[in-house]
């Protein structure tokens, strides 16, 4: 297909098509750049909480086969036995590395095999075809989302191997440091007034079935930190006896924290006066001016209480957003807006991104730190499950909470005001971060 679409004349009608394709390529590029190391790194299990790297590579392209070949485009399973092997419900992460996997340069091969008739489906299909799963070309945005939201998982993963060397860095812009005070210098919190906004979408054409049907959602006013909490603010938390004070904590955040012998985010160390940090193998100073990662739903709970604040619902979170795609409007991100897609390998400083300022003030709410809010994760009113119950409906209750923004290495395909994240309140090697809130009253 590729062939077939750098010989076309320029031709708007083509344009969705010829998108989709480089979208798919940019996303097959950054999983095999991650997944570019020895095979011994592919194969190990960095971490309980992760799966082999090499089982996600495998994992993207079963996906696609499943949905783009199989579902949409009517096709044969090229490898229908391996199916069992990379289904993410059948096996816990923990379980993987006793599977038997395609190995690093077989799972390469396939994923190949399978990108190539993909591209050959998304050149035959009608994108105007009614089918809910055709029409925009969702089945192509599905896959491409997962496969990024997978890569994302792979720099999880990388983390957590405290192996140094394998990640690139970047630089990140300056940022505003959010102690100034004085004529100019820009209030700490932004106040958000009473009324209705809807809240999710129904014309995002590559929406989650968890993000749809768009409704009406009325709050009263409420105060929302202009940045999300800083590595400063965090470490004054942690100087105050935070993590021993259990008047900050629930109940059963105070008895997680205090069985594992918690004291600070994930990956901080303590040197002499001083936090250190493990990034992706490195060891460096905690740079004050950064957002707090690494850090549990409990953990950023706890915080907001010690501050005097609470954690926002994510419908404040998103009505801070101003019922855009973006904070800023609907256009796509730009450099000087979020930090998404893996610029710099951690979050860009406090204050660094006034351009993607929402309508009421609130900076940084795309990417960074994924920032946790006070809510379950539930479905909205109305709500229909699609393609599939296992991407959502399997998961509402009162177990996951839910995370919204993106962070650094979110990819801006699945970054928006409307992507709803989740996981356990105990998770803390996602680039997680958080914001505070208070009633106006």
């Amino acid at each position: 297909m590729r062939e077939r679409l750098a010989q076309r004349e320029p031709d708007p009608r083509h344009a969705p098509k010829e998108l989709i394709a480089a979208e798919l390529a940019a996303a097959r590029d950054r999983s095999l750049a991650y997944t570019d190391l020895e095979d011994d790194l592919l194969v190990r299990q960095h971490s309980p909480l992760m799966s082999p790297l090499v089982w996600d590579l495998a994992h993207v392209g079963n996906y696609e086969e499943l949905w783009v070949l199989r579902e949409a485009g009517g096709i044969t399973p090229l490898r229908p036995e391996i199916d069992d092997i990379y289904d993410a419900f059948k096996h816990p992460r923990k379980n993987r590395p006793a599977l038997p996997l395609l190995g690093p340069a077989e799972a390469r091969r396939y994923i190949s095999g399978v990108r190539g008739r993909v591209l050959d489906v998304l050149d035959a299909v009608d994108l105007e075809d009614p089918d809910p799963l055709r029409a925009g070309g969702f089945v192509f945005g599905l896959v491409l989302q997962h496969e990024h939201q997978h890569d994302e998982t792979m720099l999880a993963t990388l983390q957590l191997s405290r192996e140094p060397g394998l990640i690139r860095d970047g630089e990140s812009p300056p940022g505003r440091v959010p102690s100034a005070v004085g004529a100019g210098a820009p209030s700490r919190e932004v106040f958000v007034p009473p009324g209705p906004f809807t809240m999710g979408t129904d014309t995002l054409p590559w929406a989650y079935d968890n993000e749809r049907p768009a409704h009406l959602v009325n709050l009263p006013g409420y105060w929302l930190d202009r940045w999300p909490v800083s590595n400063g603010d965090y470490a004054a938390f942690v100087a105050d006896g935070g993590y021993g004070d259990r008047r900050w904590w629930r109940p059963e955040g105070w008895e997680w924290v205090s069985a594992k012998g918690i004291h600070a985010p994930l990956f901080w160390t303590r040197n002499g006066d001083g936090w250190w940090r493990d990034r992706f193998g490195r060891m460096e100073p905690v740079p004050p001016d950064e957002p707090v990662q690494h850090v549990s739903w409990y953990e950023a709970d706890a915080y907001a209480r010690w501050a005097g604040k609470r954690l926002p619902t994510e419908a404040e979170w998103e009505k801070a957003c101003g019922g855009r795609t973006f904070p800023w409007g609907d256009a796509e991100p730009r450099a000087d807006q979020a930090g998404l897609g893996h610029r710099a390998a951690r979050p860009a400083p406090v204050g660094a991104y006034p351009a993607g300022a929402g309508p009421y003030g609130a900076e940084q709410l795309i990417g960074d730190v994924w920032e946790w809010t006070s809510s379950w994760f539930q479905p909205y009113p109305g709500f229909r499950s699609f393609p599939y119950a296992e991407y959502s409906e399997v998961f509402f209750g009162e177990t996951y909470r839910v995370l919204r923004g993106g962070s650094w290495a979110t990819h801006p395909t699945a970054a928006r005001t409307t992507f709803r994240n989740w996981d356990y309140p105990i998770r803390r090697q996602i680039f997680a971060g958080f914001r505070c809130a208070r009633g106006a009253g």
